[in-house]
């Protein structure tokens, strides 16, 4: 055997350990609640709320999430509020109830009046002005904030799908968690919030977590801090190897014995390929690709009974963000359609694995495609000894290109390729 062929091991170990996460299989009581992120909540006109959820229900949307800012809802004083903001509120639920659309309401953003920012930072908060960089600290009475949820949930109730407790409390640029101890600071967040909504309506669910990290170290950092018991779901935004990261978490939480359902409340690809190549930390894709990615991650979703909902982000590009399968001026892209074939039929068609060998300056060369969002396995057999292995991701536009080992030779081998999310005995074979 060759010497490379010691990687073998390693590989069978990563994917024995990857196939605890496979999918079981979905009954119609948990079929996934696909959707799309719309509008926030704002003193902006109705009219848009009548549009947001107009084209969420083509689409198919079972729910959608919407950012409800505390500070646009209560910008000068606890109870407060701003009545537009509310009526603005009041139309998208309404909107979508009529529609048999659910709601996520992702609440974020202290007031100037709640936030615990720094001197210097609160000397230029100023209600109702958006962009303040106060808002991004968390309150210093968490329970003010708890509050605000629990008016939510009394208001809404049955006309929510969730209440989701901050935004990306992890995230490095500290635009939604600024500050230090964000594990400790967000899980008095949360401990404040869960018991405030429950007591307002026991029924509307509470999704807690709002992280980006995907090595669980943040989890680990919020379990420590004592945050089970205070969610009915872990809310998780996924944007690089989705399927792969959706699997590692669940792992870390059966590590804490934690069986709450994943949402995954944000997720997607930019269609700014070819004008830039990165937005948002995020690879640019073609239009296409992005359509096909997201039909294929939904319905690879479907499959995955541990995760109960999706929320593709977003419904409309603007400006620096070219995620939505709406262009800024209101024209469906490709992807409008990927979502709403996905949505109509979660179970249907997943992309295949392809595969092609050829002979290259005295090797062989591995070339194909496969579905987005889970790392790839590559096996080589002579006879019917495995000889060599190797584990990759797909570039951008969902494509490999390996080059074996010119040890192995270039005749009398069996090569198969598969994701590792459908696993080796849906791999695709080729010899040569």
């Amino acid at each position: 055997m060759l010497a490379l062929a010691a990687t073998c091991l390693l590989l069978i170990g990563i994917y024995a350990e990857a196939a605890v996460g496979q999918p079981r299989a979905r009954t119609a009581a948990t079929t996934l609640m696909g959707g799309i992120n719309v509008t926030g909540v704002a003193a902006l006109p109705l009219s848009e709320a009548d549009a947001a959820i107009a084209e969420a229900h083509a689409m198919h949307a079972r729910v959608v999430r919407t950012e409800v800012p505390w500070e646009a809802m209560e910008p000068n004083a606890p109870e407060e509020l701003e009545p537009r903001a509310l009526a603005f509120a009041d139309r998208l639920l309404s909107d979508a109830a009529a529609d048999g659309i659910r709601v996520i309401m992702m609440v974020d953003n202290a007031p100037c009046w709640a936030a615990s920012a720094p001197a210097a930072v609160m000397s230029t908060c100023r209600p109702g002005l958006p962009n303040q960089q106060a808002y991004a600290w968390p309150p210093t009475d968490p329970a003010s904030f708890a509050a605000f949820t629990a008016f939510l949930a009394h208001r809404y109730g049955s006309e929510l799908a969730a209440l989701e407790v901050w935004n990306e409390p992890d995230q490095s640029n500290e635009k939604y968690l600024a500050g230090p101890h964000k594990a400790a600071r967000y899980a008095t967040l949360l401990r404040a919030a869960y018991p405030a909504i429950k007591q307002a309506d026991p029924s509307v669910q509470v999704l807690g977590g709002s992280f980006v990290g995907s090595n669980g170290a943040f989890l680990r950092a919020l379990y420590a801090e004592g945050i089970k018991g205070y969610y009915d779901g872990l809310s998780v935004h996924f944007y690089t190897l989705t399927i792969a990261a959706l699997r590692a978490i669940r792992e870390v939480q059966r590590s804490y014995g934690d069986s709450k359902p994943l949402w995954l409340a944000e997720f997607g690809w930019s269609s700014c390929w070819p004008h830039r190549h990165i937005e948002q930390e995020q690879g640019c894709v073609p239009a296409r690709t992005q359509a096909l990615n997201l039909t294929n991650s939904l319905r690879e979703m479907a499959r995955m009974g541990y995760v109960a909902a999706a929320t593709v982000y977003k419904l409309k590009d603007s400006i620096g963000e070219e995620f939505g399968v709406f262009s800024s001026r209101g024209a469906r892209k490709r992807s409008f359609a990927g979502i709403a074939a996905a949505l109509a039929n979660p179970l249907g068609r997943i992309s295949r694995v392809t595969l092609r060998l050829r002979v290259s300056h005295g090797a062989v060369v591995a070339s194909g495609s496969g579905p987005v969002g889970d790392f790839m396995g590559l096996e080589v057999f002579q006879g019917a000894t495995l000889r060599y292995t190797a584990q990759f991701t797909l570039n951008r536009f969902n494509e490999y290109r390996l080059r074996l080992p010119s040890a192995l030779g270039t005749s009398g081998l069996r090569v198969r390729a598969y994701q590792y999310f459908s696993g080796p005995p849906r791999a695709t074979q080729s010899t040569i």
